[in-house]
């Protein structure tokens, strides 16, 4: 979570105004952001109408169960980082000191979704391991105190890119490549972790992982599912599970790893200084988390609708899709031969994502008005996803 909110100087900004950001509200795809001059998104707002909680429980609670070593004396204080899309995620300030406090979003739970017991699990252990990781510093599951299960975790400072170059990267060289290539290097480091010596040796059940990955996700669409699309994503949901590679090592697996999710040292494209929302890692088939990745990664052959998690990414020079994974078998020995299996589970998964904050949208558990355009681009994602396997095939 960037700490520069400063706004560029209004002579140097394209910004992306509300009324293109309306004309394109059928799809956030083809909203058009130059990365190099835009405005980046604001990194923290006053709580979103609707996502308030209970701040004077969860005040005296962390005054009186944050370790020792907090400061929690001094003025308590309550911001909200308001760009994911899931798990709702606040800046507690007492005093100087900041915080970070995640919780599920509210409404009904996919099955296994938005578990802050395991964030907080992988965040207290891992952080002695890989500096990457923020360390977890205390976990509720009282849900009295605000309303479901929370963690409290450090606050890292740095830039996280969602689409937009910071400024102080701004007249760097290749600062697209650069980015690109040291989070591929981060990525490959977290995969070449022992889980045993990092005290999660006990964190999920390796074999079978894949498959009941597979399995899960299935039955999330089935509880979410657009009947327009139906049929293209349980077909392609059938030629997943009937070719599941062999895993070739177990690795931690993030599972939601994509250039938003991770945080760039300030006017550093080459050091990243953290991953964030670890609240799906688990052991198993590292390969997955690269799927994830180039899911979510512009590339020059994409068609007019370019991948991305967020517009202008695709415009900041980042490696191409093949140079992700050369990058990333060069650092891990890993055979991706089998790679497009990985990256059609990963569209499919992401197109069921869309689907569930759609839903969350649709039944009123959501006020963010984001999640209305959530499934424009699931009939690309099954697309795609099916085209990958046919390359298998």
């Amino acid at each position: 979570m960037t700490t520069d909110d400063t706004k560029a100087d209004s002579t140097n900004v394209t910004s992306v105004t509300s009324r293109e950001r309306a004309s394109a509200a059928d799809d956030p795809a083809m909203v058009v952001v130059d990365p190099f001059r835009a405005d980046p998104a604001p990194e923290l707002a006053t709580v979103r109408a609707g996502e308030d909680l209970d701040w004077v429980r969860i005040e005296a609670h962390l005054r009186e169960h944050l370790p020792e070593e907090i400061d929690a004396d001094d003025v308590f204080e309550v911001l909200q980082f308001p760009n994911g899309a899931a798990n709702l995620t606040y800046l507690i300030r007492f005093g100087k000191r900041e915080l970070v406090l995640r919780r599920p979003p509210f409404g009904t739970l996919a099955p296994g979704a938005h578990d802050m017991k395991r964030e907080h699990k992988v965040l207290s252990r891992l952080w002695r391991h890989f500096d990457r990781a923020p360390r977890a510093l205390l976990f509720c599951d009282d849900p009295a105190v605000a309303g479901a299960d929370f963690f409290v975790m450090e606050r890292r400072r740095g830039e996280v890119i969602r689409g937009v170059v910071p400024e102080n990267m701004r007249e760097l060289s290749d600062v697209g490549a650069r980015l690109g290539r040291a989070l591929v290097e981060t990525m490959s480091d977290l995969h070449l972790l022992d889980p045993a010596r990092c005290d999660l040796g006990d964190l999920g059940r390796p074999e079978g992982f894949v498959e009941r990955q597979v399995r899960g996700w299935k039955k999330r669409w089935d509880l979410v599912a657009i009947p327009a699309h139906d049929a293209a994503m349980s077909a392609v949901a059938e030629r997943l599970a009937g070719a599941i590679p062999e895993a070739q090592r177990v690795s931690i697996v993030h599972n939601d790893l994509k250039l938003d999710n991770c945080m760039f040292e300030h006017g550093n494209p080459d050091r990243v200084v953290a991953f964030f929302d670890w609240d799906m890692t688990t052991l198993g088939d590292p390969l997955v988390d690269l799927g994830t990745l180039l899911n979510y990664w512009p590339d020059p052959a994409d068609d007019d609708v370019p991948r991305g998690s967020h517009a202008g990414m695709e415009a900041m020079g980042l490696p191409s899709r093949a140079e992700v994974k050369r990058l990333y078998a060069e650092r891990t020995g890993l055979d991706l031969s089998r790679a497009s299996w990985y990256e059609a589970f990963a569209l499919w998964k992401t197109a069921t994502v869309g689907a569930q904050l759609y839903h969350r949208w649709a039944v009123g558990d959501s006020t963010d008005p984001r999640m209305e355009a959530m499934t424009t681009r699931l009939p690309r994602q099954a697309a795609s996803a099916a085209r990958l396997l046919d390359e298998l095939d």
